[in-house]
């Protein structure tokens, strides 16, 4: 289960992932300029109350997706971006997650007891080619940010991470890699994810094959697969990784969101 939040709506292209940005592709059906960026009206989804005056969105609804028809940091957005992280903060109940391909803009209207990240917020960073990764990770890896992952989405040539992921790996929570979707998709090659792969177990990071995208290479075959099977063939080459320690720490985690009254427990010795 997962909740979508959408503060706000529009964007600016600012590289090449963005050329077949699905959020323009379905704004031209209805003739709408993507580039505008505007609060909508579920901006403040995450504190509205039902007649008993009780959240409707709760924790058991799952993640909350966040702004994913815009950049959280877009800088026509700067005005609102203080009441969003109120809301935030407010629902701590409610776990956050957002990608951007803004990390530098990260300090813009930051809340003031930010501190190392709230316990409640994810962000990931896209990069989708080398040059995107050497530009964006230096600072994105460097923020102060408790739970933060990567993206290659949409995976548009080979990556080489190694150097952040061997500074950084025990800061970042996931890897992930996608091929992109839609009539002009451009291809994803299955080297390129495999050698993600790789480089998150050569390091001990999670991994994740989110999608194959429209069109997949591999070997020397190339695949047009539909959009409602990309997430099902990805699933199906059964390459993600999770190191063992890790596994461990989140099971441990889950155990005690679920048990919270044992764990507290002072055992005698």
């Amino acid at each position: 289960m997962s909740t979508t939040w959408n503060l706000w709506h529009g964007c600016t292209k600012v590289s090449a992932g963005c050329r077949n940005c699905y959020v323009y592709r379905r704004d031209a059906e209805f003739g709408k300029d993507s580039s505008i960026v505007t609060k909508t009206k579920a901006f403040d989804l995450p504190i509205r109350k039902d007649r008993k005056g009780e959240y409707k969105v709760k924790p058991e609804d799952g993640v909350v997706y966040t702004c994913f028809t815009s950049d959280f940091f877009h800088p026509d957005a700067d005005e609102w971006r203080k009441d969003a992280w109120a809301m935030m903060r407010t629902r701590a109940d409610l776990d956050f997650f957002f990608v951007t391909k803004r990390p530098e803009r990260f300090h813009v209207n930051l809340p003031e007891d930010w501190g190392e990240g709230y316990k409640n917020v994810h962000i990931c960073c896209t990069c989708e080619n080398q040059y995107m990764a050497d530009k964006r990770l230096p600072i994105f890896l460097e923020l102060p940010i408790r739970h933060k992952s990567i993206i290659h989405e949409p995976m548009l040539g080979p990556i080489i991470i190694e150097r952040f992921i061997e500074k950084y790996g025990k800061e970042i929570d996931q890897v992930v890699c996608g091929g992109e979707s839609g009539e002009e998709a451009r291809l994803c090659d299955y080297a390129w994810v495999m050698d993600t792969m790789c480089q998150c177990v050569k390091y001990e990071v999670p991994f994740h094959f989110k999608q194959t995208g429209a069109n997949f290479k591999r070997g020397e075959q190339v695949y047009h697969i539909p959009r409602k099977d990309q997430q099902i063939q990805a699933a199906k080459a059964k390459i993600d990784y999770m190191p063992p320690e890790r596994l461990r720490k989140e099971l441990y985690e889950n155990e005690e969101q679920r048990y919270p009254d044992l764990y507290q427990l002072s055992l005698p010795l």
